[in-house]
Parts: structure tokens; C-alpha cells; sequence
């Protein structure tokens, strides 16, 4: 029940969850493969189920929807795409810590760093459930409010996790922030590639 704890946690009572996430001792992979694996189902099996039986509409036009081939091909790359996010933010902020004067040994340092990508995406994941009513201003929302948290949890957590002085904190977390926000435009980038090379959805008739 440990990603139930910390999922409500961080979103609740973030100091003091990130307390308890720096005190425990866990590998790197361990954390990751207990909680992303799961949370990151949740945005592309919402997604799948509102674009192949919800459908969402431009001005007042008709219904539009995926065909299911299309759509699941959409959502399995999502999910594999979103576990990868994950798995190269902690990466970063791992390869950072030293930079900002982390003094933690390099096993504690990784499993600070992939912690700390698991958990402030976590909202994200969350919002994903929006997904099954798939019209553009209701996910922008979601995802534009998830995202702010997010970006809060990032400079709350910081200081907490990496145990350093707040000044530190503050240019570690804008650099954590700004490399998901170059993530995000490479991934956009990469989705239109894709979609150039033909795998792109696929409208029911």
C-alpha cells in the first residue's frame, strides 16, 4: 500500500511525505518500479476509453472518435513514452545533485533524484483520468493544473529530499523544471515525427 501512502501524501501533506520518502531506504529502481508502472496506465487507458467511445467534438460539428486499432497503437506508445519521461527526469536530476552541493552518497543521491521524478509527476499521472471525456478545454485545464503543482512540488520537495540550504534549492529546482519543460517540447517534436511517418490516429468513419 506504500504507493496509495505516498501518492495521497504528496498530494495532502507534501512536507512531510517528503520527509518520509528522504528517510526511507530504497534502490532507485525500486521506487520507480512500484509506482510508475501503475500510475503511468492511468492517462492512456482513460484516454483510450474516451477517444474510441466518448469522442469529442469541434465547434458543433459531429462526434469524432479513433478507431480502436489506432488508438491503442496511440496509447501504448504513450505509456511506454511516459515511464521513459520518468526513468530520464530522475537521470537528470541525479546527474545535477553534485552540482548543487548534495552530499549524499551516489546510491542515495539516484534513488533522491528518481523519487523525486516519480512523485512530482505524479499529479500529472493523476489528471490523465480527465481523459475519458476527451474535450480539449477540460484536459488543458487538468493538465495546466496538474502541471503547476507539479512545478510546486519540485521546489517544495527539494530542499527536503536533497537535505541542502534553500538558495541551492531554489536554482536546483529551476533547473529540474527547465529541463521537464525541454522534455515536454522534445516530445511534442517527436510526436509530430511520428506522426509524419504515418503512425498517427486513425478517425472512425
Amino acid at each position: 500500500m506504500a504507493i496509495l501512502e505516498h501518492t495521497l501524501g504528496i498530494l495532502l501533506h507534501p512536507d512531510s511525505e517528503w520527509k518520509a520518502i528522504r528517510n526511507e531506504r530504497h534502490s532507485f529502481a525500486q521506487v520507480f518500479l512500484s509506482h510508475v508502472p501503475f500510475l503511468a496506465l492511468i492517462p492512456p487507458v482513460a484516454a483510450y476509453f474516451g477517444v474510441t467511445q466518448v469522442g469529442w467534438t469541434v465547434g458543433d460539428g459531429e462526434v469524432v472518435k479513433l478507431t480502436a486499432e489506432s488508438a491503442l497503437s496511440l496509447c501504448i506508445m504513450t505509456y511506454f513514452a511516459l515511464m521513459a519521461g520518468v526513468y530520464v527526469l530522475g537521470e537528470f536530476i541525479n546527474w545535477m545533485a553534485k552540482t548543487y552541493g548534495v552530499a549524499d552518497s551516489a546510491e542515495q543521491r539516484h534513488y533522491e533524484g528518481t523519487a523525486l521524478a516519480v512523485y512530482v509527476t505524479t499529479p500529472v499521472f493523476l489528471a490523465g483520468i480527465v481523459g475519458v471525456y476527451p474535450e480539449l478545454w477540460l484536459n488543458a485545464a487538468a493538465t495546466i493544473i496538474a502541471g503547476c503543482y507539479a512545478v510546486y512540488l519540485v521546489y517544495e520537495g527539494i530542499p527536503i529530499l536533497m537535505n541542502i540550504d534553500k538558495e541551492r534549492a531554489f536554482m536546483y529546482a529551476t533547473s529540474v523544471v527547465t529541463v521537464g519543460l525541454v522534455m515536454l517540447v522534445i516530445v511534442r517534436v517527436g510526436t509530430v515525427i511520428v506522426w509524419g511517418m504515418g503512425v498517427g490516429p486513425v478517425y472512425v468513419d
